[in-house]
């Protein structure tokens, strides 16, 4: 009976003793709470592209969307999107990438396959790509602006000056944005991790034409 006694004289011991599961209880439930309340929201702003291309471009959950390739290396980008294998060779034969100042970004101005195939005879392409890195250097340059630039951002300006040092025009042209007088942008804005890519229809910089109409090269 000791114990009745005691629980008796002391009411403050019984009503701590109902007090403190209570507590571990509360303190239990906010340790296991906390995460969850500290778990960043989804980001909501997804990259939106534009231009009469993106449609036959992967969308939705399709691998390389837009949203999936903003997180990923620049270079990794271009693989993903199916109409820049041209281009995307060139890039990683020439190694012009490793120019660019350390993390100031990049805005790359994507020739499409079939503007390649529209410039470039086969056996010309083949040359470039395989004994004139110098002169390939020079023509992907004329495609590359230092800085991330969407593609309004560069319609505003007017003007933007690529890596081979030539100032184009840059003028908005309805749905599309017109580059140098010369190419269109078919698919504008798309991020990569330090990069914005506008696909365009037309091969930019100073080489020839060499396409003849008679190649085929698969694309």
């Amino acid at each position: 009976m000791p114990h009745t006694a005691t629980a008796a004289r002391h009411p403050r011991l019984r009503a701590l003793s109902l007090l403190v599961p209570t507590l571990l209880l509360t303190a239990c439930t906010s340790s296991t709470a906390a995460p969850r309340t500290a778990t960043p929201a989804a980001n909501s702003t997804a990259p939106h592209v534009t231009g009469p291309l993106c449609a036959a471009l992967p969308t939705g959950a399709d691998p390389g969307n837009p949203t999936f390739l903003a997180g990923q290396p620049v270079d990794e980008a271009l693989r993903w999107l199916p109409t820049l294998t041209t281009f995307e060779a060139a890039l990683r034969t020439s190694g012009v990438l490793t120019d660019l100042p350390a993390g100031t970004g990049v805005t790359i101005l994507a020739p499409t396959d079939d503007a390649f195939a529209a410039t470039f005879s086969e056996d010309n392409w083949d040359d470039l790509m395989t004994h004139h890195t110098d002169q390939l250097r020079t023509l992907l340059k004329a495609h590359l602006i230092t800085g991330t630039h969407p593609i309004d951002d560069l319609a505003r300006a007017g003007t933007a000056t690529t890596l081979d040092g030539v100032t184009i025009t840059v003028t908005r042209t309805g749905p599309t944005t017109r580059l140098a007088d010369r190419a269109d942008t078919v698919c504008a804005d798309y991020q990569a991790t330090n990069a914005r890519i506008h696909l365009i229809n037309a091969v930019l910089g100073p080489l020839p034409v060499t396409a003849d109409g008679t190649d085929h090269r698969a694309h």
